[in-house]
């Protein structure tokens, strides 16, 4: 490994791999030829992060036959439509089933360009390059794929693991603050779902996070792989333990499809979603008062909503929550808090107390 670059596993058995985190590694030749298996490799970025740092990969897969294709950029360009772009230029370029998808970007990007990897010639070689913080702490790990539909996030997709994952730090020196907070919300998510000592240290840190200061950053992401490294190895297919990774996300999913992908970010939803899910907590008696207050206080501090959009009311909620992954058997599973570090996943909550939620934030 080169200097200051700390290496995660994900162990899956034969499917396992490792998350390099470190300060311009997307530079790194030797990581991508470490994992490259053969000649042909497609880089798919978006009109934003190409401009920045596509030349850079490139530079670093010299000898190798180098393609890409750029996308939009935005939530609302995560459709079929879209992903078949990738597709597009794969058999234009006649890329066969050796060859391996490059994702440069942030978790659209990702998402995406490891569906068309999944699908491909059935299944093609794989890496993740986040570039923004989101990415890099959440949807890059785990090998969850896919796009959206009309009616509901992430309904299309496939669990398809990459061969690695390149976290360079450095790029998220480009990333606007807004994007910087989404990524917060899942840095704080980990917290709160099963280590109460790292959200200790994200109430003492969150200034230094906010102000992008190295060892912070670096820490945090860390800490935020290798819980999600634990969860995935655990469950890789969400048949159980993964879904506490999905804490706010039924309500921030509601969010996002209720108001149109792309006018609120994945974190910023997730960030209200988790309020909601600490508010109902509360309501259930498992909460406390005092405990929910520090996570109000400090998602508050990392930028981010604390309450849901005022548009979207009651019954739409329940109607969009009705369109969720966790729904079984008709029946909406939810990620609550027994308390700060501590998660679990329902379908025996009282109704009534959900409704007085989300009548708590109409308006």
């Amino acid at each position: 490994m080169g200097p200051e670059t700390d290496k995660v596993q994900v162990d899956l058995g034969e499917r396992s791999y490792p998350i390099y985190i470190g300060s311009d590694v997307l530079g790194r030749s030797d990581i991508y030829r470490a994992h490259i298996p053969s000649s042909q490799v497609m880089l798919v970025s978006n009109e934003t992060v190409a401009p920045l740092y596509l030349q850079r990969v490139i530079a670093a897969l010299e000898g190798f036959r180098v393609a890409s294709v750029i996308l939009p950029d935005g939530e609302q360009y995560k459709t079929l439509e879209v992903w078949n772009q990738i597709f597009n230029q794969l058999l234009k370029q006649q890329f066969n089933r050796q060859c391996t998808i490059i994702a440069l970007g942030g978790g659209v990007v990702g998402d995406m360009a490891g569906f068309a990897a999944a699908t491909y010639q059935r299944g093609v070689h794989f890496i993740q390059a986040p570039t923004t913080l989101l990415a890099q702490v959440d949807s890059s790990v785990g090998g969850k794929t896919g796009v959206n539909h009309a009616l509901g996030k992430n309904m299309i997709g496939a669990f398809y693991q990459p061969r690695c994952v390149v976290v360079d730090i450095a790029s998220l020196a480009t990333l606007d603050q807004r994007q910087l907070s989404a990524g917060i919300a899942e840095v704080i998510k980990y917290g709160l779902i099963n280590d109460i000592g790292f959200f200790t240290w994200l109430e003492a840190n969150m200034d230094a996070l906010l102000a992008r200061e190295h060892s912070a950053l670096a820490y945090a992401i860390e800490q935020s792989c290798r819980n999600k490294a634990r969860v995935v190895a655990a469950d890789e297919t969400e048949a159980g333990q993964r879904a506490l990774l999905n804490l706010g996300h039924t309500f921030g999913h509601a969010i996002e499809t209720g108001m149109g992908y792309g006018q609120w970010l994945h974190g910023e939803a997730v960030a209200a979603g988790m309020c909601m899910a600490a508010d109902m907590s509360r309501r259930l008696g498992w909460l406390g008062s005092d405990e929910q207050e520090r996570i109000v206080t400090l998602i508050h501090r990392a930028g981010l909503p604390t309450s849901p959009p005022t548009e979207i009311d009651r019954e739409q909620f329940l109607s969009l929550m009705g369109v969720d992954k966790k729904v079984m058997d008709g029946k909406l599973r939810l990620v609550l808090l027994k308390a700060i570090g501590s998660s679990l996943v329902t379908d025996t909550f009282d109704q009534n107390e959900l409704n007085k939620t989300l009548d708590g934030y109409s308006r």
